[in-house]
């Protein structure tokens, strides 16, 4: 929240600070890029002045997580004087590839009547004195070379181990776990080489093996997999979970221990939230929090809406059950009545114009603690036109949905749709949304609103049937479409398929179809011809893989479903296998499952219990290597391996709604 700039001036560091905020950490000076080893003696020193007299702290520091200080020294007393500081320490915690180094300038609580001033700093070292007692790194998890779905499969379902390394000359066995017996045996089959992994593998297909059991793949050059089950429910206690996540996250009400267990809380963020730059204040408790943050935001938020209702809609039979909510036994699926607790959110975030606001968070993140620890004041920012078209889409989407169980909060989600719709022509000239100077939590800019648009309209007329989205349709500039997706910046497949699957198709000059069996085609082409793990992502891994499969897994049982074509399906399963444990790291993405799983997620409910939530799909490889520590600790590596569980790996192990929200659809579908 503060201001300043650095240079280099005379051989020193010279940082000019403009606003020093109002949070020691407003301005930080910091050093990333080296480790401390655990065992280590080690010697820091530094040369610091101010222009005027002013204390600061400095700090070595998990870069993460709860940010704690491996050393620290608080309010260090400098003024227009060089003052030396130093210290001698021994790294007495677990060995950290990625710390920081930070001096933090800032003024906490405006205490020290700071304006503008000059802090010079030089001479900054860090060595190790002492090596003799550094301890080994034993907290690597063992792997296996002969990769499986860690959950399981079904009787009838594809079964195929991707093994690493292997002589495609090789034999293979199924063992049965309850007696050691061997229960089907083959040959390896040649797998397909290189892809984003860089691996040369090998098949093991045990598909035509239906016994229900526990077993695990045996080669005879003595690799082995993790034990898996197959049976016709595999997916049941999975898929309850995937669900309950959702409840887990849910924000403005208190979870009881008897529902939520060690991650009950009282009621959090239910104050009002000002409306950011007015006097205003609004009541907007509710919904889910976003992510591994706190934060409420809008686009993903029908994002994930979307997902749980087209898995109701589409796979009913597998998705009405009850989830163990508050809810349950109401005569409504679960599924529904958890995605219920969103819209009626969404509900709140509807401006008078009928213009969606774009998020309710702070200025900035909260820190790793219990969602009722919470202290930091809420604001609503501003509407936007991809929150407002979003919100369209899904209150469309949702009025078709619910109807059968409640024709009047149907009638409700069309009445705040068509407003929506009507607020996002009237702004459409406007730019899209971007963070206020002073707001750092999360943006989810999107330069583009077209795809978001298009939505809103086919589900409107899939909906309704009125012949009015038919000439918005026509009046719709759908080149400007660049890129196209399931993701929250790319809504285009939602609408192709509402465009596909509407009783009497409107006519359209660009061919809605052909766009979207182009797009699943080649996600079908790289699954089955060019990925050796059978991943639909062939170049870099993106901030969010695992959502990007999911979505790709999501868009071929749709494709599934319109055409019949068994390689669709086929290319859809290869996306779940892939995230429960078929892929180049050997993980189950899914945290709770699976023999090797995240158990470090970063994700406040988790870090401040000491506990990981079980039932949330992690984000996967980010080749982009986008936090400190994945640049440390992955640097180098073949893009489908860029993955750590570390919950300072933010952009590798965080966890969101709308990660969960594919994943909870490809699992009915899949089922």
């Amino acid at each position: 929240g503060g201001n300043a700039n650095f240079g280099i001036s005379a051989g020193h560091l010279e940082l000019k600070i403009s606003d020093p905020g109002k949070v020691g950490h407003a301005v930080q000076l910091f050093c990333d890029g080296f480790e401390l080893c655990e065992g280590a003696r080690y010697s820091f020193s530094a040369e610091i002045s101010s222009d005027v007299p002013r204390y600061f702290e400095w700090r070595i520091q998990q870069n993460g997580g709860d940010y704690h200080p491996y050393i620290d020294l608080e309010k260090i007393e400098i003024g227009p004087d060089t003052t030396v500081i130093s210290a001698d320490f021994t790294m007495d915690e677990a060995s950290d590839p990625a710390p920081r180094m930070c001096f933090n300038l800032g003024d906490a609580a405006k205490e020290q009547g700071l304006g503008a001033h000059t802090i010079c700093l030089d001479n900054v070292s860090l060595v190790i004195t002492d090596d003799s007692n550094i301890k080994k790194d034993e907290t690597m998890k063992e792997t296996s070379d002969v990769n499986i779905n860690q959950i399981g499969y079904l009787t009838n379902a594809e079964k195929r181990a991707v093994i690493r390394d292997a002589d495609e000359k090789g034999h293979f066995s199924v063992i049965d776990i309850s007696d050691g017996s061997s229960a089907y045996e083959g040959d390896l089959q040649k797998g397909l080489r290189g892809g984003s992994s860089g691996d040369v593998v090998c098949y093991a297909d045990f598909s035509k093996l239906n016994k229900p059991g526990k077993y695990k793949v045996v080669t005879d050059a003595n690799k082995e997999s993790f034990e898996f089950e197959i049976s016709d429910d595999v997916y049941k206690d999975v898929l309850t979970d995937s669900v309950r996540m959702f409840y887990l996250q849910r924000c403005g009400c208190a979870l009881p221990d008897n529902l939520a267990g060690d991650f009950s809380h009282d009621v959090c963020h239910g104050e009002e939230a000002q409306i950011y730059n007015g006097d205003s204040f609004i009541e907007v408790s509710g919904g889910w929090h976003d992510a591994g943050d706190y934060g409420r935001y809008t686009v993903p938020a029908a994002k994930a809406v979307a997902d749980l209702l087209l898995a109701y809609e589409l796979f009913p039979d597998k998705c009405s059950g009850d989830m163990n909510i508050p809810e349950s036994g109401n005569g409504v699926p679960d599924i529904l009545n958890e995605a219920r607790y969103e819209l009626e959110w969404l509900f709140k975030m509807q401006a008078d114009d009928g213009s969606i606001y774009h998020k309710v968070t702070g200025l900035n993140f909260d820190g790793f603690i219990k969602a009722d620890e919470c202290t930091e004041k809420l604001y609503v920012l501003p509407t936007s036109k991809t929150a407002t078209a979003d919100f369209a889409g899904v209150m469309y989407m949702a009025s078709r949905i619910y109807r059968k169980y409640d024709a009047g909060f149907a009638d409700r989600c069309i009445k705040a749709a068509d407003r929506a719709l009507d607020a996002y022509y009237l702004h459409q000239d406007e730019r899209n949304y971007t963070n206020p100077s002073d707001v750092n939590t999360g943006e989810y800019g999107d330069g583009c609103s077209v795809d978001e648009l298009l939505w809103a309209i086919c589900e409107g007329y899939k909906t309704t049937g009125d012949r009015k989205f038919e000439k918005l349709l026509s009046e719709t500039d759908i080149s400007r479409i660049k890129s196209e997706g399931f993701g929250w910046a790319d809504m285009s497949g939602y609408a192709y398929f509402a465009y596909l699957t509407s009783d009497d198709r409107m006519k359209c000059d660009t061919d809605l179809e052909d766009r979207f069996f182009k797009m699943c085609d080649e996600m079908k082409d790289i699954a089955l011809s060019v990925e050796a793990y059978g991943s639909t992502i062939k170049d870099d891994y993106p901030w969010g893989s695992n959502m990007t499969i999911a979505n790709n897994g999501m868009a071929l049982l749709m494709a599934y479903r319109l055409t019949g074509n068994d390689d669709y399906r086929l290319a859809a399963s290869r996306q779940l296998d892939h995230l429960l444990g078929v892929n180049a790291n050997s993980y189950c993405y899914l945290t709770g499952y699976g023999t090797l799983c995240p158990e470090k997620p970063h994700h406040r409910p988790s870090q401040a219990v000491g506990k990981c939530m079980k039932g949330m799909l992690v984000g996967g490889p980010d080749s982009g290597l986008e936090d400190p520590y994945a640049k440390a600790v992955l640097t180098g590596l073949p893009k489908a391996r860029c993955y750590t569980d570390n919950e300072q790996s933010y952009s590798c192990n965080e966890i969101t709604i709308y990660w969960n929200s594919p994943f909870v659809f490809l699992l009915a579908g899949l089922s």
